[in-house]
């Protein structure tokens, strides 16, 4: 379900009746409407973990395959195990319900690229299916809508692609510049550092529903001040409305046996990792075989349930980013060594890759000529690596950005404490 144009309309209420004042129409504008707020009560919001959406297996080198038998190679991967599939209402008013988080969210995008600070103005004064309480999401709120049977197989023809959200009930445009525009903001700021080597810049999270990942972005302020004046890209926004400090927020319960549970999503996961980096093949089978605690259920986690561990928000300088008080992460947070653990997820874009999370700095360098890494996007990134071989074997390098290659990363188990 995709719609180009739309009417921008101004509404107001008088005397009784609704009046509608059209602003104007263009290919990047979007229906915001007004009346009478009817004191609507703000959703309900519960913290459920929603499938990936995958459902295809692939090989290291991205081939689809016929999914493995228990005790094969690559046994455990995302299209595996269903979770809590995706269930959305269209509210016929502008607005999609999530079914399973109570997440109430704007269905048609304006399309345009936005300040950090224009797109938190943007959502404040959004008045959409009579209602006037929009916000912009946070991260984790913003990912829990992301369908990983996105893919783009031709940035030069948009037919060919598939964006990482359900258009039968959202709207999305790819960006007429570059398919692989497709970042929205969230209101969650990196805390933990600056983003790269530029004016010590300050950036917020976002979600690229065009190619599926999580990055920090400038915001335009200097890192740890009010000060502007930094270079910011434009982002895309989709406003929420919805219970605040709900979804997201973990309740661990450390379980004394090397296990923590989550009672807010209802997921056990291994405090620590056991320090060894693997390739994917190899962490799948670790989960796979896994006879620890007493459970012998443990498996690689998807890409959505390893975010939903993430600490966002965390002191300057405070890494790993997660809870420290019930979890212990390997690595050193250098670009030998660094917080990175992978899941089960194939990356759509690029299929010889899996998600991973980078709990530690997320590193990339300027471009594919520099030598010098930086944290680049931020730790809470989701980024991709390649499932087998050597880094040398891969040059994961854009004009604006070179990411550090690992072909073995960390391994964290999961469970349903269910």
């Amino acid at each position: 379900m995709q719609k180009n144009k739309s009417i921008n309309l101004f509404t107001f209420s008088l005397l009784g009746f609704t009046v509608a004042t059209i602003l104007g129409c263009s290919d990047h504008q979007t229906v915001v409407e007004s009346s009478a707020q009817v004191n609507a009560p703000v959703p309900k919001v519960k913290f459920v973990v929603v499938d990936t959406g995958q459902d295809t297996c692939f090989g290291n080198d991205g081939a689809v395959i016929t999914c493995p038998a228990p005790g094969s190679a690559l046994y455990g991967q995302d299209a595996q195990y269903q979770g809590v599939a995706a269930s959305y209402t269209d509210n016929g008013d502008k607005t999609v319900t999530d079914n399973n988080t109570g997440l109430m969210w704007q269905q048609t995008p304006d399309f345009r690229h936005q300040s950090y600070d224009e797109a938190v103005g943007y959502c404040e004064a959004l008045s959409v299916g009579n209602y006037n309480d929009w916000r912009l999401p946070t991260i984790k709120e913003l990912f829990s809508l992301a369908d990983f049977r996105g893919e783009i197989v031709d940035p030069r023809n948009e037919s060919a692609n598939t964006p990482y959200i359900d258009t039968d009930y959202f709207d999305f445009q790819y960006d007429k510049r570059m398919a692989y525009i497709g970042q929205y903001w969230s209101i969650t700021k990196y805390t933990q550092g600056p983003l790269h080597n530029t004016e010590n810049v300050e950036g917020a999270f976002g979600f690229n529903f065009a190619d599926g990942h999580i990055k920090g972005y400038e915001t335009g302020y200097v890192f740890g001040t009010n000060k502007q004046g930094v270079w910011a890209p434009g982002n895309f926004v989709r406003c929420v409305r919805g219970e605040e400090n709900v979804y997201g927020v973990n309740h661990f319960v450390s379980n004394g046996d090397g296990t923590v549970t989550d009672t807010a999503t209802g997921l056990m996961w291994q405090s620590a990792d056991d320090g060894v980096r693997r390739n994917w093949q190899d962490s799948l089978a670790y989960a796979e075989n896994a006879d620890f605690a007493g459970y012998t259920d443990w498996r690689l986690p998807n890409i959505k349930e390893l975010q939903s561990i993430v600490k966002y928000g965390g002191d300057v300088d405070s890494w790993p980013a997660i809870d420290t008080r019930y979890f212990t992460l390997s690595g050193d947070n250098t670009i030998d060594d660094p917080m990175w653990v992978w899941s089960s997820t194939t990356q759509g874009d690029f299929k010889y890759t899996a998600a991973y999370i980078s709990f530690g700095k997320a590193f990339s360098k300027k471009n594919s000529k520099a030598t010098e890494y930086f944290d680049w996007h931020g730790a809470g990134a989701q980024r991709s690596d390649p499932k087998s071989g050597s880094p040398s074997d891969y040059e994961m390098a854009s004009e604006n950005a070179a990411d550090l290659v690992m072909t073995k990363n960390y391994t964290l188990m999961v469970r349903s404490a269910k």
